[in-house]
Order: structure tokens, then C-alpha cells, then sequence
């Protein structure tokens, strides 16, 4: 399939005692345009493709072995702008394509080419890889006239074949698993990095869905309290040509070429229900399996890329073009296409994708890569646009969790907040608070504090609640942990592009040294300060999310663009030290308390309006002497530290009536010297007992203290005192 040695097509001739390479006339019957893909249905298949402006759609049929073409079939069937056909003869393990006709008009959005062989974009499983070659190109390369050239060879030899699949799979008693947003502690992972240095994850199954079930994985993730793990892209998708060239390639894997077939390359076998038993094995462990998908952009690139599937099956409806030049493709997402979900046929492609994932493979939820674009309509973006109006009421995209990017590179792109009820969004306010603040920069406690609190400013509206906030201090994109408190620039030498790529906004913080130091004072603020960033993830209100690693420590050596690092730098490292050991145990803690508390995570938005009929004030800030907060302390830039009093015995509920929950006081010092905060006295309190000290890891002193008395609090460090309640009913925890 990789070379054009060892290809055979039924352009070549073939004689009758050529065997297996006999051309086969197949049986055809007219079939049905729905559903849309190759679906076996016990007695044969049949095979639907969407083309609006097609002319004739060939369907190639390929030995077990992918490197000959038995037969192409004309689909004789054109109903409502789908190409069907029905083959009573063929069977699961099929492998096909599609050849196109129609016209090739660059200047009018169409490039259509019969000798490039496309993929099904409905295919549920593609086999090999796509190899690089000019041939994949409809243009001639190198031509005077550019992509308005056409070129006649054939692209087969190196193209992925789809195959048809039989979806049979036993899930026996293995439980849906459906966590509550105020229970959700979000893992996001990348199924090769997590297990290719694992030590108890066999050597041929690192990297894959099967390795990710290996026992001692699947017990440290539950181990740890998260409840649903988040996975890197695994739909199909495609090694830039460039990457390879410089003996890198796409191990993130933004770049999809197919939205129903997991990617081969976490297949330890060839058989797709290994990610059915992925799914099924983390569900019994009580873990949600979230995808991050990308239905912003294809594979394809603009007018110079290949043309591999929906460019060659129809790119006037596929792709968003610029309206006076159709030739031209309107770039949103910075990859060179935007995918064009204006359209009916488009639109329902992902969430015909979407539900499949959600149905066939049980899957929890979806994290959308810049889901602007897909909020996008020829004006802009629109809240009530038809893809967010879809999955708002569709009877099963409704009920999954939907986690959006809320951002891209097009004009009006940044939407954070802006997303309909129903949808949660990554707040990268959070993000760059809590980066800011602990740094220790000027001015930052009012912005602090509005994140601290779930962001109602950016969410509260139109009944969305506080978990609508997806709160994270790292993600994949960026520097882990680790390296934020070790690195004041980033350091991407590694992908060959002159530390021009990534991020130069990181409000990073070295602590006095770049990178790996031995002076025992500054690796000692550094896990400090890791501590200090976890606490405030967890501690706060909204949805946390943890990048997997953070907790063992993790480097990528100052790489904060590790998209092309399919090597140690972007791999999990578990050859574990001695402070990773106490920072996986400090985590641990620390979702234990939020999990204890209902109050650090609470349905509603907290208000600071004192309630008379019950006495309280659910949320209380307070100054280092004791005092509550003015307008003069909120606007002192050089002001450092803050008090955040939870009183879990108010309930901002519609039905007002008190609480019987516990109450918290969190201290925040963010000065580089000691201070000394004042514990307030609490109507029906006796005193105050320290659960977290950031500064005392990995125990804190238990000592009962009075209202009154003064907590000596370390610089850079954070303490979390719970209220000890008079006698009386108490709720101690879920």
C-alpha cells in the first residue's frame, strides 16, 4: 500500500487465472441514502456518500491486503444528494474508497478528481497510513498555474483504506457511568504519552487503548479521586508532511481526517472494539471517558494542501470559501480550512459523529477544539447558531457532557462565557489568574477573587451554573506544572522551528534559576508553589481540570509546544522521585476535601448578600487582620493576601432555608514574606481547625484555634481552617 511497487489496479489488465487478482463483477442493487457511510446489515452492505455537486461517484473495492483494486462499481443510485448503492456480496473486512467525478473549477470551489482516491468521511476504521507523495495532490505541483492545474495521477498507492466494520460488541453487565458536574474532577491524558513509559504496561501494548487498561493504570487513575479522563484527540488523523521531514510527527493529533474511525496507532491489534473494551474497562473502574474532538478543520489544508477526502467528494459544501473568491478558503483556525457546519450536510456529519461516539462507544462527553468555529454562521459567531441549537436538542448530545474551547483565530473568536446553557467552557481567565497571582504581580486580588468564585461575571446568565467554568492552571497546550515554576521562557528548540512556535505569554515564574537547579531554597518554593496552584484548582468553584503528570512532576524541559514531541519530552515520565511521591499523595488529599466539602462545590453562584432570615452570609472576604475587604484594600495593587469565608450553612437556593454543610476560611498569601491572619469569630462556632497548609506538607497541625487568634501564615502559601461547629446536626461530608 506504500509504494508504488506493489500496487494493482484495474487499470492494469488481469487474466482469468490471475488469482486472487481477478477483477469481480459484484451483484449491485440500488440500496438506500440512508444511513450515510458502509453499513453491514447482516446479509450485505450498503454504501451512501453525501456529494451535492458530483457528477458520477465510483466505489473501489481492495483485496485483504489493501494493495490491489479488485473492482470499482459505479453507485447507481442519486437520491436527495446522496450516491448509494447496495452490495448483497460483500462483508465486514471489506476495504474500499471513493473516486469522484465532477468538475474541476478551483475558481467556482470545485476540485473534483477521479484519480485521487478519498476516504469515506463516515468510514469506521481506516487502514495504514497515509504516505506522502505528489500524487496526493489534485494539482500538479511545481505547475505555472498552481492549484488551478490538474493532475492526472493516480494518488491510490498511498492513501488509508477505509474498511467496513461489524459493530457487534458484547458489553455485558458493564456499567454507564454518568458523574454529576459538581462531582467532575476532569484527567486530561493522551493515550500514547500516559503508557509508553509505563513499567507495567507491556511492551506491545504501550501507546495503546490496551495499555491504558493495564490494571496498575487504570487503579492509580481511580486512586487518585478524578472522575472522568479526558483523552487527547484518537479520531483518525495525519502526519504533517513537514513534521516527517524533520523526523518528527503530529502526536497530539489536531489534525483529523476521520471523525468515526479511532486512530490506528493506538490499536495494539486491527480490531476497533479494543477502544469498546477501553471504555467499558474505565466505566466499571467508576470513570467517565471524555473525547477532545476537532470538527473546526480537516487534514486537507487550504488550496495548496492534498486532497484526501472531503476536498475531492464535494469542497463547495464541505469548506467555508470566501464568498467573491471561492477558490480561497476562509482560515479561522489557523490550519489553512474551517470546516463549514452551515451546512445541513455538514452539520449532520458531526453530530451523526458525535452520536456514534456517544451511542456505539459509549462515550461520556466531548471537549471541542476551537469551538468558536463551530458556533460560527457567515455573520459570525452566534449562540443560537445551528450546531449549538442542534446538540441543545438532541435527545442524546443533550444528556453527554459538551466542554468548549471557546476561542479561534477569526474575528470575534474569543467567547468565553458566550456559549449557551447546556455547554461548560475552559476558562482561561482562571488559568491566567491563578499563574498571575501566585506569581505574585501586582493588582490582581479583585480578578483573583471573581475566578476563585466560579467566574459568575463570564457565567452567570440565563441559568447556567457554576461547573459551566472548566477552571484549569495547565492543559496540554503550554507548560506543565513543573515546568511554569521552573522556566521563565519557553525553550522549544526541540521542533526545529528556532523557539519561534508556542506561547510567549506564559506568566511563568523560575523562582531565581532556569530549569533543573540543586539549590535546596528554590526546588523547596518550587513545590510550594506547585501546592499552591493545586489547592487553588480544587479548592475553587467550577469544574477542575488536572494535567495528567502534573501530580508525578512532570517536565518537558521548558517545551511549552510539545505538539510534534512523540518521544520523552511529551511521554509521562514514571521512574518517580521522592517529592513526586508526596505531591501524588497531596492530590489525593486535596480532591478528598473537595469531595468532603459540598461547599467548595456548590450547584449555584455564591453570593455575598447577607440573608436576615437566616443570619448568614455565605461568602465573606476578608482582609489579614480580620476585617471584611473595602473598596480601598480590592484596588491596593501592592495587596497580596486575602481571606475567602465559606459559610456552608447558607444555601443560595431558590428555597431559602439554612444549610447544615460545613464552613471553610482559605488564606492566600501570595507575598514573599510571613504574615499573620486573623481567624474571625462565626455566629455558632467554637474555633477553627486547619485541614491544608501548603507551607506544612504533607500534614497540617490539628490544633484547635480561637476565634481572635492570629495564624502565622508562610510566604507564598496557602491554609484551609474549617469552622468546628456548636453541637448540632451536622453533615460530615458524602
Amino acid at each position: 500500500m506504500n509504494t508504488r511497487e506493489d500496487w494493482r489496479s484495474d487499470d492494469r489488465a488481469a487474466t482469468a487465472d490471475e488469482s486472487p487478482g481477478v477483477i469481480r463483477r459484484s451483484r449491485v442493487r440500488e440500496g438506500a441514502p440512508f444511513p450515510l457511510g458502509a453499513t453491514w446489515d447482516g446479509l450485505g452492505v450498503n454504501f451512501a456518500l453525501f456529494s451535492a455537486n458530483a457528477t458520477r461517484v465510483e466505489l473501489c473495492l481492495f483485496d485483504a491486503t489493501g494493495h490491489q483494486e479488485l473492482e470499482r462499481i459505479e453507485l447507481p443510485e442519486y437520491t436527495d444528494e446522496v450516491w448509494h448503492g447496495y452490495l448483497p456480496d460483500a462483508r465486514p473486512g471489506q476495504l474500499y474508497g471513493y473516486r469522484v467525478h465532477g468538475p474541476y473549477a478551483p475558481e467556482e470551489g470545485h476540485r473534483f478528481n477521479p484519480h485521487k482516491l478519498l476516504i469515506d468521511p463516515y468510514a469506521k476504521q481506516l487502514v495504514g497510513e497515509l504516505t506522502w507523495d505528489e500524487a496526493l495532490f489534485g494539482y500538479t505541483l511545481g505547475h505555472p498555474d498552481g492549484d488551478l492545474s490538474f493532475d492526472t495521477r493516480d494518488s491510490a498507492p498511498f492513501v488509508p483504506r477505509c474498511r467496513v466494520i461489524d459493530p457487534a460488541f458484547t458489553w455485558g453487565r458493564s456499567p454507564f457511568v454518568q458523574q454529576p458536574w459538581d462531582r467532575t474532577v476532569l484527567y486530561e491524558t493522551h493515550v500514547r504519552g500516559y503508557t509508553m513509559r509505563h513499567p507495567a504496561v507491556p511492551e506491545p501494548l504501550r501507546g495503546t487503548f490496551s495499555g491504558l487498561m493495564v490494571n496498575e493504570v487504570v487503579d492509580y487513575i481511580r486512586s487518585l479521586g478524578v472522575s472522568s479522563v479526558e483523552l487527547l484527540p484518537i479520531h483518525t488523523f495525519v502526519d504533517d508532511q513537514h513534521l516527517l521531514e524533520r523526523g518528527l510527527r503530529n502526536y497530539w493529533g489536531y489534525n483529523t481526517l476521520g471523525f468515526f474511525a479511532p486512530h490506528s496507532r493506538y490499536l495494539s491489534g486491527d480490531n476497533i472494539n479494543e477502544f469498546k473494551q477501553m471504555v467499558a474497562c474505565y466505566h466499571a473502574a467508576g470513570l467517565e471517558v471524555i473525547l477532545d474532538v476537532v470538527y473546526n478543520h480537516t487534514a486537507e489544508g487550504n488550496e495548496l494542501g492534498p486532497t484526501l477526502s472531503f476536498k475531492g467528494i464535494d469542497n463547495a459544501c464541505y469548506y467555508r470559501l470566501l464568498p467573491e473568491e471561492p477558490r480561497y478558503y476562509i482560515d479561522d483556525t489557523g490550519t489553512g480550512n474551517t470546516l463549514n457546519l452551515s451546512h445541513p450536510r455538514v452539520l449532520q456529519m458531526v453530530t451523526d459523529s458525535l452520536r456514534y461516539w456517544a451511542t456505539e462507544m459509549r462515550i461520556n462527553g466531548f471537549r471541542f477544539d476551537l469551538a468558536t468555529i463551530l458556533g460560527r454562521e457567515p455573520h459570525g459567531f452566534d449562540e443560537g447558531g445551528g450546531f449549538l441549537d442542534s446538540c441543545r436538542q438532541d435527545p442524546v448530545l443533550s444528556q453527554v457532557k459538551l466542554i468548549a474551547e471557546p476561542w479561534d483565530c477569526g474575528p470575534g473568536g474569543y467567547q468565553v462565557g458566550g456559549f449557551p446553557p447546556g455547554w461548560a467552557e475552559w476558562n482561561d481567565r482562571f488559568r491566567d489568574s491563578s499563574r498571575a497571582y501566585w506569581r505574585g504581580d501586582e493588582g490582581q486580588l479583585a480578578e483573583f477573587a471573581s475566578r476563585l468564585m466560579g467566574s459568575a461575571d463570564l457565567f452567570d446568565r440565563r441559568g447556567r451554573r457554576p461547573f459551566a467554568s472548566v477552571n484549569f492552571v495547565t492543559a496540554h497546550d503550554g507548560f506543565t506544572l513543573h515546568d511554569l515554576v521552573a522556566y521563565d521562557d519557553k525553550h522549544n528548540e526541540a521542533n526545529g522551528e528556532d523557539n519561534q512556535d508556542g506561547h510567549d505569554h506564559n506568566l511563568s515564574w523560575n523562582h531565581g534559576e532556569e530549569g533543573p537547579t540543586e539549590d535546596a531554597e528554590i526546588r523547596s518554593l518550587r513545590l510550594r508553589q506547585i501546592r499552591n496552584f493545586l489547592a487553588t484548582l480544587l479548592l475553587s468553584q467550577g469544574t477542575p481540570m488536572l494535567l495528567a503528570g502534573d501530580e508525578l512532576l512532570r517536565t518537558q524541559r521548558g517545551n511549552n509546544n510539545a505538539y510534534c514531541q512523540d518521544n520523552e519530552i511529551g511521554w509521562v515520565d514514571w521512574n518517580l522521585e521522592g517529592d513526586a511521591h508526596d505531591m501524588i499523595d497531596y492530590l489525593r488529599r486535596l480532591i478528598r476535601l473537595r469531595l468532603h466539602y459540598p461547599i467548595l462545590r456548590r450547584g449555584r453562584f455564591l453570593s455575598g448578600e447577607y440573608n436576615e432570615e437566616m443570619g448568614l452570609k455565605e461568602v465573606t472576604w476578608l482582609a489579614p487582620d480580620g476585617s471584611e475587604m473595602d473598596v480601598e484594600r480590592w484596588e491596593d495593587p501592592q495587596a497580596r493576601s486575602l481571606g475567602l469565608l465559606l459559610d456552608g450553612r447558607a444555601r443560595p437556593s431558590g428555597i431559602r432555608r439554612a444549610g447544615d454543610d460545613r464552613s471553610l476560611l482559605i488564606l492566600f498569601n501570595a507575598n514573599p514574606d510571613p504574615i499573620a491572619f486573623r481567624l474571625p469569630e462565626v455566629p455558632r462556632g467554637s474555633g477553627w481547625v486547619c485541614r491544608l497548609d501548603t507551607s506544612r506538607s504533607p500534614a497540617p497541625d490539628n490544633t484547635l484555634r480561637a476565634f481572635g487568634e492570629e495564624y502565622a501564615m508562610d510566604g507564598r502559601s496557602l491554609v484551609l481552617v474549617e469552622l468546628l461547629q456548636e453541637a448540632g446536626p451536622v453533615n460530615r461530608g458524602e
